[in-house]
């Protein structure tokens, strides 16, 4: 692909999404295999400011993995970071670190060069609305209910957690955002039932009819159908034990662009009308579980219930 075909994405993050100023640092963390995002950021930013940095590093070994002391030093420097990398940063103390001392972040964990393409050719102040319009149907519930013809009937307790909103539009300080982005999401306090993915989750990517099936009693994931999955979390449970488990996330997609799932968990996760449930971390996005996984299965036909009440999911009206 010719890299001069991810300059107009890469407008559309630092000047719409972030909002970057001259006068202001900016850092594009990158790793070797996500270089040619990272240079094409790289120059759209040091057009506006002549404090930008180029930060790159071997790929993290999984998602969640910190990164080397140098990177987290640059992120929590800067006024805006952007960070696409392979394994994701967005559940990393480096990421909540540069937030806390005002950085505007995005992320773009797993971000390919297509997914570039699609992803940010989208109308991020649309995407707002639609997050607010969610929001205010979800954010007084204190139970919200999810069904799917697939089989997935579960429970969330909200508790004292607040949703959150991922618009793309990170303009004040502290601000964080994944890119692309489009979801209202929440760390419930608690979940009771069974949820199926039927749409995308790694290590699988696109699942194209096999589903994936989950049991959750009281906020723990107690079984799960797929080896693969299985293992990842086995593996991460040896580190953090029960944790690992952990019910982390429910979120709603919001991006009314992305129509079609890909098999990209940063892009399909944010399709408008759709639902993911997430395992393991959490501390990031309001919850007090640390773990070094936090893994995302989408739901591609859910009904969403607020307190009893049908929640009106964004649909694409084209």
């Amino acid at each position: 692909m010719d890299n001069s075909s991810l300059r107009v994405p890469a407008e559309t993050a630092v000047k719409q999404c972030m909002d970057l100023r001259p006068g202001e640092s900016c850092a594009v963390v990158t790793d070797d295999k996500r270089k040619a995002i990272g240079e094409a950021l790289y120059r759209v930013a040091s057009e506006i400011t002549d404090d930008t940095v180029f930060v790159r590093y071997p790929p993290g070994s999984q998602h969640g993995a910190e990164p080397p002391r140098p990177v987290a030093g640059a992120m929590r420097t800067a006024d805006v970071v952007l960070a696409p990398t392979t394994k994701s940063l967005t559940h990393t103390e480096a990421r909540s670190d540069a937030n806390a001392a005002g950085a505007r972040v995005a992320t773009l964990p797993g971000i390919t060069e297509g997914v570039f393409l699609m992803g940010l050719d989208a109308d991020y102040e649309a995407i707002e609305g639609h997050c607010e319009d969610v929001l205010a149907q979800v954010g007084d519930a204190e139970e919200i209910r999810v069904t799917t013809p697939q089989g997935t009937d579960i429970t969330f307790g909200v508790g004292d957690r607040e949703w959150l909103m991922d618009t793309g539009i990170v303009h004040e300080a502290g601000e964080m955002s994944n890119l692309p982005a489009g979801e209202v999401f929440v760390a419930p306090e608690t979940a009771d039932g069974t949820f199926v993915v039927d749409g995308t989750m790694r290590p699988h990517g696109k699942l194209d009819g096999k589903l994936l099936s989950f049991e959750v009693e009281d906020g723990t994931v107690t079984d799960i159908s797929d080896p693969d999955i299985r293992e990842q979390v086995e593996t991460a449970a040896e580190e953090v034990g029960r944790d690992a488990y952990n019910l982390a996330e429910l979120g709603i997609g919001t991006n009314v662009a992305v129509t079609d799932l890909v098999g990209s968990v940063l892009l399909d996760e944010k399709a408008g009308g759709t639902v993911h449930i997430a395992v393991g971390d959490d501390h990031a996005i309001g919850g007090d579980t640390h773990a070094p996984i936090h893994l995302d299965g989408i739901l591609t036909e859910p009904t969403v219930y607020a307190d009893g009440e049908v929640v009106d999911l964004p649909q694409d009206e084209r």
